[in-house]
C-alpha cells in the first residue's frame, strides 16, 4: 500500500534532490519536509498549512498533488485512530507494575499506622462478670472480667494482675454490708474504661 511519505521521500530521492534544495525552491521549512517523510506529527503546521504544504511539495517533485494529498490524510487519520486507542488501552509494564505495588505498599503501611495510632488511643475493652445471687449469699465474692492484654486493672484502686489473654480476678470482701465496686482498665496511652457496681450480701 503506497503512503504519501514513501512517495515524496522516493521521487525526491530519484530527482537528486537533498531536503535543503527543496526547502530553497518550496520555501518550505526542512523541519517540515522531514517531518513529511519520516511521518512525524509532532512537526506538522496547522491546517490548512498542513495540506497546502503536502500539495506544494508533491507538484514541486511532479507527483498527482490531489492523489497524494488523498494519500497523506488517509494515513494520518489512520495514525490517529491507532494513537487513541494504544492511549485507552492499559498495559502493565514493568514499570506500570512496580508503581502499582509501590502504591499498594503505601496504601497498607498507612492504613496499618493509621489502625494501630486509633487502636493506641482508644479505651480499653472492659467486660466484668458481676457476682451471681447464689455468689452473693457468701461475704467474699470474686470479681472478673477481660480486657486488652496491654493494659492494667484496678478494683477499688487495688491493681490486679492481666494475663496474655487480658483475663483478670480478684476476691474482694462485702464485710457483711453494701459495697460500691469500681473495675478501671487502663490503656497505655492513658484511656481508662470504668464499670462500677454496689454488691450486697444476701
Amino acid at each position: 500500500m503506497y503512503r504519501a511519505s514513501t512517495l515524496l521521500q522516493n521521487a525526491r530521492i530519484d530527482k537528486d534532490l537533498s531536503l535543503e534544495e527543496v526547502s530553497k525552491k518550496t520555501k518550505i521549512s526542512v523541519k517540515y519536509l522531514k517531518a513529511l517523510e519520516d511521518e512525524d506529527a509532532t512537526y506538522f503546521p496547522q491546517e490548512p498549512y498542513c495540506s497546502l504544504m503536502v500539495k506544494d511539495y508533491a507538484e514541486f517533485l511532479g507527483l498527482n498533488s490531489l492523489q497524494v494529498l488523498s494519500l497523506f490524510r488517509r494515513d494520518f487519520a489512520q495514525k490517529r485512530k491507532v494513537k487513541t486507542k494504544s492511549h485507552h488501552r492499559l498495559s502493565f509494564t514493568p514499570q506500570v507494575t512496580f508503581y502499582f505495588l509501590l502504591f499498594l505498599t503505601i496504601i497498607t503501611f498507612v492504613s496499618y499506622l493509621v489502625y494501630e495510632y486509633v487502636k493506641y488511643n482508644q479505651p480499653p475493652k472492659l467486660i466484668v462478670s458481676w457476682p451471681t445471687e447464689q455468689q452473693l449469699q457468701s461475704n467474699l465474692v470474686e470479681i472478673s472480667g477481660t480486657t486488652d492484654p496491654e493494659a492494667t486493672v484496678r478494683i477499688n484502686q487495688d491493681l490486679v494482675i492481666v494475663d496474655q489473654k487480658g483475663f483478670f480476678q480478684k476476691k474482694i470482701d462485702l464485710g457483711g454490708g453494701s459495697l460500691e465496686v469500681v473495675v478501671q482498665s487502663k490503656s497505655p496511652s492513658g484511656q481508662t474504661t470504668t464499670l462500677q457496681k454496689t454488691l450486697s450480701p444476701i
